[in-house]
């Protein structure tokens, strides 16, 4: 029989199993005393936690990135699920755990990512747009098929960034077809760029947080630094209205000013690419909830989503295969 995972466990059940610890940060009580607000994760996804009057051996012992075997009680706060704890401990060498096993991974294998990045490039028939998608994929290859697209809210799994980005292209594909007056290679090359910055915004699948740069800049400016950087290497104008088409589609990719997009959408491909992106985060985010959800109820809320609940159908549906 399988071990039991996070969300196997039921509300009020006591658990008992190995995790990673996803996040842990250091708060004070309103007693004065020092707790440990946590992110268990395993496969089946985040869960919190609250560890009170911790020690600073706690503290030091119970960081991000570390296996623990934890026992508690699930319960719900505030309609979120989380977990009571009765006792917890650092994993032993003698449990044979490694944290990396703990992490959710993408649907797709890398290899098969990157032949539909690689495929998708082709696709890109402007040569200087080819030239810097190529040039920055190049430079953050390892990173961008193995990073999250978030430290939370959609796609925050290892392979997660580019998994979000195919997704992305498989969408854009179906809306190119329909209309055929979009400038393909354009919202291709604006797709694959889109979230790159990411690479240098968050640390990792491990125990993701915002670097220096991340939190200071955002991964909209640090993309936008990228390509003019490539410009520069592969002696391209930045300020030529092609590079200016496909700086803007990147940097207006949130929507909105205050979505933190510095410009918003005024070319077609830009506005495009944002419903694209907003699109396929969305359905992750609900897709993430809507599985740890009974089905006959509402969800807890989403953060991400204006802090809407979504309910979750009884009533099941067959879709037609379409093959």
């Amino acid at each position: 029989m399988a071990e039991k995972k996070l969300f196997d466990y039921q509300n009020n059940e006591n658990v008992a199993l190995f995790v990673v610890v996803k996040g842990a940060e250091v708060r004070l009580a309103k007693n004065g005393k020092k707790f440990i607000a946590f992110t268990f994760e395993d496969s089946s996804g985040q869960i919190t936690a609250k560890f009170w009057d911790a020690s600073e051996t706690d503290i030091t012992n119970f960081q991000a990135g570390k296996v623990v075997y934890l026992t508690g009680k699930r319960e719900l706060y505030q309609g979120k699920p989380q977990i009571k704890l009765f006792k917890l401990r650092l994993a032993q060498e003698a449990d044979h755990q490694t944290a990396t096993d703990f992490l959710p991974k993408a649907p797709l294998s890398k290899s098969d990512l990157e032949e539909e990045i690689n495929q998708a490039v082709f696709a890109i028939t402007n040569p200087n747009w080819n030239r810097i998608v190529r040039w920055i994929l190049h430079r953050h290859q390892s990173e961008f098929f193995d990073y999250p697209a978030a430290k939370t809210n959609h796609h925050a799994f290892e392979g997660g960034l580019a998994f979000h980005t195919v997704t992305m292209l498989h969408l854009a594909q179906a809306i190119c077809a329909e209309y055929s007056f979009i400038k393909q290679p354009l919202l291709y090359a604006g797709i694959i760029l889109h979230d790159m910055g990411k690479t240098i915004e968050l640390s990792g699948a491990m125990a993701t947080t915002y670097t220096l740069a991340g939190n200071l800049l955002g991964h909209i400016v640090l993309i936008d630094e990228e390509i003019v950087r490539a410009c520069t290497a592969l002696k391209i104008d930045p300020s030529s209205e092609e590079l200016l088409l496909l700086r803007h589609v990147i940097l207006a990719h949130h929507g909105r000013k205050e979505y933190g997009s510095p410009v918003e959408p005024e070319i077609l491909e830009a506005e495009v690419l944002h419903h694209i992106d907003d699109l396929d985060a969305s359905v992750m985010m609900l897709q993430g909830t809507l599985e740890h959800t009974e089905p006959g109820n509402f969800s807890e809320r989403i953060f991400g989503m204006d802090g809407r609940h979504f309910y979750r159908p009884e009533m099941k549906v067959t879709n037609p295969k379409t093959d």
